[in-house]
């Protein structure tokens, strides 16, 4: 992976952070920006006001020395907010200003520029403006009140801010924002690097392992740290490579167990076919022989039978041939022909004469097989002297089927393994009960197919119990 996905998601979480935080300070920019514009020209709307009232009072007048009480009351809305005022006549023209010049002198550069009278207009109806009107080079915040005589306009107050103050809150504000926010995004980075790095690693750490899986080794694990996705994947893949090391195990036994099973009889019939043919087994003795390699020969032909019969299984091509039959009279045509292996080993048989008729709808042959498999693991693991017992019942799942024999038991740890392909319990002793570990694989692959279950419960130097459930025929 060589870290691409933790860079990958490092840098595109960081730049969604950036992105944000800049969408999110151009909107506070133009906000900050839209407030103060508004809170700067009600300001001037006031001081336009004070002023217009002042001047449109009956007994004032903007005429001769009345100028100079305009002029202070100007004065006074200048020092408070920062802003020039002028008053002009009903066309635009300039005759009282604000500046100290004015206030000295009685007149300044001001007196007798005009400003645009659409533009008094526009800002005496309450539109705030933004413009570069009259004595203006830099555009400015302007607001205007009319000066009535009765109904008759005389002239305006025009009151006027620079920008620059605005500019200059902001700028220092974003500046305090920009140091206010270094500590909390080097954190944020931080902690972002800690918490990507935590979840890129298991799936690096899967990337590997699933190469060492590619060339044979199941040895690494993933370490579970989390209880979150993360956490179910990496405990889901240690399931999976725990399963596939059990497989390859279980493959190398099989090819182990095939080379050993195949070879011992091949020795045997071809050992004593040979004696025979070249006459070093005596005439008398080739019977006795004989019979032990048409026993070798069975014996191969039943485990060629169980990988054709499992082959046939696992077939996609593979249909039951369904029909209602007695089950009962199924599991006792299967002990009657064990009869003699029951017999070797002292098996008590209990149950058998208690089973009921109960019909259901199967494949018969392969419920043939299935319970045949099971009665041959529990006649090979049964003590000698030991029980076999059967039951057979319905319930609301089925037709319930069960065979439990005394002796050794299962290991609780052998339990979930016990129907997998070509799992045997002992190594030692499974070649010796010439099994291939398929038989109860079988079984659970034949009750699969049938929509039924199959399970296995056991109690170590006690008993073994296998049961399935089929469903009922009509």
């Amino acid at each position: 992976m060589k870290r691409r996905l933790f860079l990958k998601y490092y840098f595109g979480t960081a730049v969604i952070v950036i992105l944000s935080l800049g969408i999110m300070l151009g909107l506070l920019a133009i906000s900050f920006n839209r407030h103060m514009s508004a809170e700067k020209h009600r300001e001037l709307q006031k001081a336009s006001d004070s002023v217009a009232r002042f001047c449109s009072d009956p007994g004032n007048s903007i005429e001769g020395d009345l100028r100079r009480s305009a002029y202070f009351v100007m004065s006074s809305n200048v020092q408070m907010l920062d802003c020039e005022i002028y008053v002009t006549d009903k066309n635009g023209a300039v005759t009282v200003c604000s500046c100290k010049e004015w206030g000295e002198n009685g007149i300044c550069e001001h007196i007798g520029t005009s400003f645009d009278a659409d533009v008094l207009k526009s800002a005496a109806s309450g539109k705030e403006e933004f413009s570069t009107v009259g004595v203006f080079k830099a555009p400015r915040y302007i607001a205007a009140t009319a000066i009535k005589s009765g109904v008759e306009t005389t002239g305006y107050v025009l009151s006027s801010a620079s920008s620059e103050s605005i500019k200059s809150l902001f700028t220092d504000s974003l500046k305090i924002y920009a140091l206010c926010a270094v500590v909390p995004l080097a954190l944020m980075f931080a902690a972002l690097y800690i918490m990507t790095y935590r979840m890129s690693k298991p799936l690096k750490l899967m990337s590997e392992a699933a190469h060492a899986m590619a060339r044979g080794d199941f040895s690494k694990r993933i370490p579970v740290t989390s209880d979150d996705e993360i956490g179910e994947l990496a405990a889901s893949f240690n399931k999976m490579t725990n399963s596939l090391a059990r497989l390859e195990e279980t493959r190398k036994n099989f090819v182990a167990n095939v080379s050993h099973e195949m070879r011992t009889p091949m020795t045997t019939i071809g050992g004593f076919i040979d004696g025979i043919i070249d006459g070093t087994i005596e005439p008398e003795k080739q019977d006795h022989y004989l019979n032990i390699v048409s026993q070798e020969v069975k014996r191969l032909s039943r485990m060629i039978q169980s990988m054709l019969s499992l082959s046939r299984l696992e077939s996609s091509e593979f249909v039951l041939k369904t029909a209602d039959f007695d089950l009962r009279e199924q599991i006792l045509e299967v002990v009657i022909g064990q009869e003699q292996r029951i017999e070797e080993k002292n098996i008590e048989i209990a149950g058998l004469d208690a089973l009921p008729s109960v019909v259901v709808c199967a494949d018969k042959d392969l419920i043939y097989q299935a319970i045949y498999n099971l009665l041959d693991n529990a006649i090979k693991f049964v003590d000698v002297g030991g029980t076999v017992s059967f039951t057979l019942g319905v319930d609301s799942a089925g037709a319930k089927f069960s065979i439990t024999n005394s002796g050794a038991g299962i290991p609780r740890a052998d339990l979930p393994y016990i129907f997998d392909r070509f799992y045997k319990l002992d190594k030692s002793r499974a070649a010796n009960k010439n099994s291939m570990g398929l038989g109860l694989y079988i079984v659970k692959t034949i009750i699969k197919h049938h929509g039924g279950t199959v399970s296995v419960s056991s109690k170590e130097n006690e008993f073994t119990r296998f049961e399935f459930v089929l469903p009922l025929g009509k």
